[in-house]
């Protein structure tokens, strides 16, 4: 009797759901596949595959939207233009590869989409951009490394670099992925190889997901081979990815190069792993807009040449940027890479200020950075931590929060600048908590202090673990010139300092040391002659 009436009921809620139920079921079972192999693709290598791709999916755009579906095998193509509601999808066992003939190119892009609505590119295949380099001898001036270039040049390094293949008279080096104002994109599960050129480069788009992809090109030689640089887009997620590139792995971008500069806003980053021999994260030096509205959480940074990278050259401001649970881990790559070991870095530039020019009579004022925060971070350096604003725009409310910095050289590097461990400047409501600084192996003879602050108006110092580069010296852990209004408190002295606090520059004033533990200092406090009597004040210091 039991058994009888379930199933009475369950018929019942089976026939009122019906109507819900068979429409989506028929929609799954009859959701279009167009095979490109059924438009004329081979999956040689050898043979052209664009024709076919294109006829499949403008068959499938037609029709309203389906999958267009890339079965084991290879295919090469040239530009192919995506369209409104398509789904790529990439088989596992089939590789998509980037033809290397200039003229199969008429987009600068291998995948190309503009001005499209729902469309994805997935699967567990691989895109191959079939990116090649050759190493000869520098015949670029390039001012952004131009430092680099001269001291390496000094030191009888060689002046061979890595240049793209064909350079400099070859003029098509396709992205694998360029979107221009599309929206509601996801790009999910490929592996994306060898790119001639940034490999995803989307502008002006919203709503874009990119998860569990694999991006890898040569860190020695992948010159402009950037990982993911979205540019004026919203509302961008990227998670559970890995990416090893040349160049800079991802890169925010607000710049002009496909149309308007567009604010790069409300974007977030998971769960991912970078390597670059350039900054494994950037927002990038060509911001004319702003990038603001960003978290990144959950990550780790190996093998990079810079880990964490704020530039802006071009007018543009950051603002309201979140990092945390990191891992930064540096190396120091060839000289012909922007960074040097470092694992955070700042700085505000005027484009022509970067480029060692006088200004421009119509060129935009120093742009700025603020409200950024971050925090729980370990990281190893082969450079210093150098967090700078400019002289007419200050960075504004930057905080740095429970960070363990392990500071270190490379021998076979030939030359490293650093001094100190932590270096500010031009800054302004800086938060420094929670931070220790550890001089580990190999060490480099002109290090000096853990912490130096320069031009700070309004600093919290709070819990600092250090101690100078070599103890038992005159060096001390925290130099404060031309800072005023700070509040070093709970910190701590460590056995062999001589020389604690040092306050110099004539403009220092309002310096308070509250409830620190400086008994092992032989000088807890010192200040220099041009420092007004009364500017170092204490309170419960032992």
């Amino acid at each position: 009797m039991h058994q009888r009436l379930t199933k009475k009921i369950l018929v019942a809620v089976l026939f009122l759901l019906a109507p819900v139920l068979l429409p989506l079921l028929h929609a799954e079972v009859s959701a279009p596949v167009y095979d490109v192999r059924n438009y004329g693709a081979t999956g040689k290598k050898t043979d052209n595959a664009q024709r076919a791709i294109q006829k499949a999916i403008d068959a499938c755009a037609r029709a309203g939207g389906g999958t267009v579906y890339l079965r084991a095998g290879q295919y090469t193509s040239g530009t192919i233009h995506l369209r409104s509601h398509v789904r790529l999808y990439l088989e596992s066992g089939a590789t998509l590869y980037a033809s290397q003939d200039e003229k199969a190119f008429d987009k600068a892009g291998l995948l190309y989409g503009e001005n499209l609505e729902q469309i994805s590119i997935e699967g567990r295949g691989i895109v191959d951009g079939q990116g090649e380099y050759e190493w000869k001898m520098n015949d670029l001036d390039d001012a952004y490394i131009r430092d680099n270039q001269l001291l390496a040049q000094s030191l009888g390094k060689s002046m061979m670099r890595s240049f793209p293949k064909g350079y400099p008279t070859r003029k098509m080096y396709p992205h694998l992925i360029l979107l221009l104002r599309c929206k509601d994109v996801r790009i999910a599960g490929l592996s994306f190889l060898r790119s001639p050129s940034w490999t995803i480069n989307p502008y002006a788009c919203e709503r874009l997901t990119i998860d569990g992809i694999y991006i890898h090109t040569s860190l020695r030689d992948g010159v402009w081979a950037d990982g993911i640089d979205p540019d004026g887009c919203k509302d961008v997620r990227i998670a559970n990815s890995t990416i090893e590139t040349g160049d800079d792995a991802i890169v925010f971008y607000s710049s002009n190069i496909w149309g308007p500069p567009l604010p790069c806003e409300n974007i977030t980053i998971t769960n991912c792993r970078l390597s670059s021999a350039s900054s494994a994260l950037k927002f990038c030096d060509g911001n004319m807009n702003s990038v603001r509205n960003v978290t990144v959480d959950n990550c780790v940074i190996t093998g990079s040449n810079r880990g964490i990278a704020f530039m802006v050259y071009d007018g543009g401001y950051i603002d309201n940027v979140v990092l945390s649970n990191l891992i930064v881990n540096c190396d120091r790559f060839d000289w012909f890479w922007w960074g040097n070991g470092d694992p955070i870095y700042f700085t505000i530039q005027r484009r022509s200020e970067s480029l060692g020019r006088p200004l421009k009579a119509d060129e935009p004022p120093a742009g700025s950075i603020r409200n950024v925060i971050i925090r729980n971070v370990i990281a190893h350096g082969k450079g210093s931590c150098l967090i700078t604003g400019h002289r007419d725009s200050w960075l504004d409310h930057v905080s740095l929060e429970n960070i363990k910095l392990f500071v270190s050289t490379d021998p076979a590097a030939g030359y490293d600048r650093t001094v100190n461990a932590m270096q500010f400047r031009w800054a302004k409501h800086l938060t420094v908590k929670d931070v220790e600084v550890v001089w580990d192996k190999p060490e480099l003879a002109k290090w000096q202090s853990p912490l130096y602050f320069e031009d700070v108006d309004g600093l919290t110092l709070d819990n600092f673990v250090g101690r100078p580069a070599k103890v038992r010296t005159d060096t001390p852990v925290i130099v404060l010139s031309r800072v005023s209004g700070a509040d070093v408190r709970n910190s701590k002295a460590q056995p062999g300092t001589q020389v604690y606090l040092k306050v110099q520059g004539a403009t220092s004033q309002g310096i308070y040391l509250v409830g620190n533990e400086l008994h092992e200092a032989r000088i807890p406090w010192q200040v220099g002659s041009d420092v007004k009597d009364g500017t170092v004040k204490l309170a419960c210091n032992y």
